[in-house]
Parts: C-alpha cells; sequence; structure tokens
C-alpha cells in the first residue's frame, strides 16, 4: 500500500520552481549577450541529463528541460560540450558565428552576462519589495544590554543609539547584525550617541554555535544588546528602492566572501557549506513563512549562485574568465593540454564541493532517514 507523503514533508517541493527559475534567468543572460554578439546558440537546458521535453526555434536554438533539475547550460556553436570546452576543428574554420572565434572581450562579456543577470534578478527582486511592502527598518537603539556579554563589557548601556561599527555607518539593527556577523573574534570599535554626544567604545564580538530555526548550526557573532521592537516600513520612491536594492546585494555578496574567507582561514567550519538538498529544506522551511519570504529567500540564493559561478575555478564562469585574463596578458589562449588540465582540476573541485556540501546536507537535516522514510 502507498501512502500520501504529508503536506508539511514536501515542502521542500518549493524550491524546484525556484531554482529552476534562477538557472534560467542565468544561462538567459549568457543567451542574449551572445546572441547581441551574433554567436549561433546550440542548446539552452535547464537541468542536465536526458531530455525531458523540449522545442527548436527558429534560429535553430533547442531549448530542453532535462532530468537532474540542479543546473543548466547554455551551448555555442564551437563549443565541445556544456563546460564550453573548445572543439578546435570547428574553430579553425574560422566561421564567425562560432563563440571561439570572437574577440576576447565579446567572450568575456558572454561569460559574464549569466552571473550578472542573477545579481540583477537579486536587484529586482528587493526593489520590487521595498516599493510594494516598503523598506523594513529598526532603529539600531538598545533596549537592553545582556549581562556579561561584549556590549556589556564595553559600556554600551540601554537607550544608547549605535551609528558606527567596525568603521561603518550603522543606519538601524540590521546594519549592526550583518557587521557583527562578518566580524567574528574580531576586535571592533563601536560609536554610540548617548545624550547628544559621540562615545567611542571597543569590544570583541563572542562567537556562538547557532541553531538558525532550520536545524543549520553556524558560527555566529554576537555583541550582547537587544533593539527596541519598534520596526517600522519606509516607503520608497523607485530610484531610493534600487538605490537601496543595489546596497543589500552589495553588503550580502561582501558577507559571503568574508564567511568564505573565515572557512579557508579556519575560524569557520566547513560544515556550514550546502548543497542542493539543504538549500531545498531551508527553502521548504522558509516557505512556511509566506510567499514574501520564499521570494525574499531566492534573491538571496540568486546573489549565491551569480557569485559561486564568478569563483575562478575552471568549468565555472570564473574559470572562463580566468583563462582570458591569461589570454589578454599572453595575447594568445592558452594550449589546448593547458586547457585540458585546468578543466580536469575545476572538475574535481566542483565535485569534492558537492561531496562535502551533500555531506554536510545529509548530518544536519538526517535526509538518510527522510529518504529512506518515503519509501517505508
Amino acid at each position: 500500500m502507498i501512502d500520501f507523503i504529508p503536506v508539511e514533508d514536501v515542502r521542500w517541493l518549493a524550491v524546484v520552481p525556484i531554482l529552476a527559475a534562477l538557472i534560467f534567468f542565468h544561462e538567459l543572460g549568457h543567451y542574449l549577450v551572445a546572441r547581441w554578439c551574433g554567436v549561433t546558440v546550440e542548446t539552452f537546458s535547464i537541468g542536465f541529463g536526458r531530455e525531458i521535453t523540449g522545442w527548436t526555434d527558429r534560429a535553430g536554438t533547442r531549448w530542453r528541460i532535462a532530468w537532474i533539475p540542479i543546473g543548466g547550460y547554455v551551448k555555442f556553436a564551437g563549443d565541445q560540450n556544456a563546460a564550453s570546452a573548445p572543439d578546435h576543428d570547428a574553430i579553425d574554420s574560422n566561421d564567425p558565428a562560432i563563440f571561439h572565434n570572437k574577440p576576447l572581450w565579446q567572450r568575456a562579456a558572454v561569460v559574464f552576462a549569466g552571473p550578472a543577470a542573477n545579481f540583477l534578478l537579486a536587484i529586482a527582486i528587493f526593489a520590487v519589495l521595498f516599493i510594494s511592502l516598503g523598506q523594513p527598518h529598526t532603529p539600531a537603539r538598545v533596549d537592553r544590554v545582556i549581562e556579561g556579554g561584549a556590549a556589556a563589557t564595553a559600556g554600551v548601556q540601554p537607550n544608547d543609539l549605535i551609528v558606527e561599527a567596525a568603521g561603518e555607518s550603522v543606519d538601524g539593527f540590521a546594519d549592526l547584525k550583518r557587521i557583527v556577523a562578518i566580524n567574528l573574534d574580531r576586535e571592533m570599535n563601536l560609536v554610540v550617541e548617548r545624550d547628544g554626544r559621540l562615545v567611542e567604545l571597543s569590544m570583541r564580538p563572542e562567537v556562538i554555535e547557532q541553531d538558525d530555526g532550520f536545524g543549520r548550526m553556524s558560527r555566529m557573532g554576537r555583541i550582547g544588546v537587544v533593539a527596541v521592537s519598534q520596526q517600522e516600513f519606509r516607503e520608497v520612491g523607485l530610484l531610493s528602492a534600487i538605490s537601496s536594492a543595489v546596497e543589500r546585494v552589495w553588503d550580502t555578496t561582501g558577507a559571503t566572501l568574508t564567511a568564505l574567507g573565515d572557512m579557508i582561514t579556519g575560524q569557520r567550519s566547513v560544515s556550514e557549506l550546502r548543497g542542493p538538498a539543504g538549500i531545498a529544506h531551508l527553502a521548504g522551511e522558509v516557505a512556511q513563512f509566506g510567499f514574501v519570504s520564499l521570494i525574499n529567500f531566492a534573491a538571496f540564493i540568486s546573489i549565491s549562485l551569480g557569485l559561486i559561478n564568478l569563483f575562478p575555478i575552471p568549468m565555472l564562469d570564473g574559470g572562463h574568465l580566468l583563462f582570458y585574463a591569461v589570454e589578454a596578458v599572453r595575447g594568445k589562449p592558452l594550449g589546448e593540454a593547458a586547457q585540458e588540465i585546468g578543466y580536469r582540476i575545476g572538475l574535481g573541485m566542483v565535485v569534492t564541493l558537492m561531496v562535502v556540501a551533500t555531506f554536510n546536507d545529509v548530518d544536519q537535516f538526517g535526509l538518510v532517514d527522510l529518504i529512506g522514510g518515503l519509501f517505508s
């Protein structure tokens, strides 16, 4: 007998259309700039592996949806495979519609367009949310200081308004949380407004292991203050919303890079890395809080997707850009053997990261038990 899976066990399905949309926009960036540069696009694929469904447009591009929905690719004329490794026989034909025969700046623009599309999508999502709902704002005014915490030790007092932290201006409590989060166990300054005057303090955030509410443990910075509970939503116009959205994307990107740097130096654990299954689990949990929370989550995933693809790892967009940078310096492309070695190294790095992330998903979320339960 087959039992229906309870609704709460399939919340993770919310991630499928989200990831598909983010992948589509990423590949659409590549596609549009490639067509603008006169490159023939042979395949536009969402997912890898065997095709589920597809169609061929008048330009000869095969648009397809495949079985393995963990990525996608655009294959150009002159590409040997989905990773855009050059087919040297095709390049020798000197066909101007072949991607690898295009000028260096056009190839770089086509490659960069994918990650850029993800960043632009995140900006658009945040801007629409700010315009339609208003921009959430909690003043960085201290309601309570936790005894024994870093703030109490430094001399922070109730009713202090925090205006600067670690050299950055603080407009609200969200700014303070972001700055503290990326200053794990580092000495940082704090400037507060108290009784009409500015007071400069110094502290070292406490590092704690914290469950984010979705079963994920991570190291967090904490100074030990509680903000006043008076969140407000500021009305913003179009230009202000776009500006704030760009700032949100910039801050998120910076915080992500800092966290990755901390993993490399050992200040954070690699157990915080998440794979597709972990992201699906988190998306399902976020979906409980409503559509707006899910869309907000999608914007953050879009930023991560754009950023990861810019890493200088062969097979990823950043790896291609690295090859192009070397080509610009040398005045000619790397040799076929060197590029092949690079792609093999890149494949090994990507597979290693996926294995680590998947292991973390299984360990943190008990996905083995979940999958086993679906078939019991």
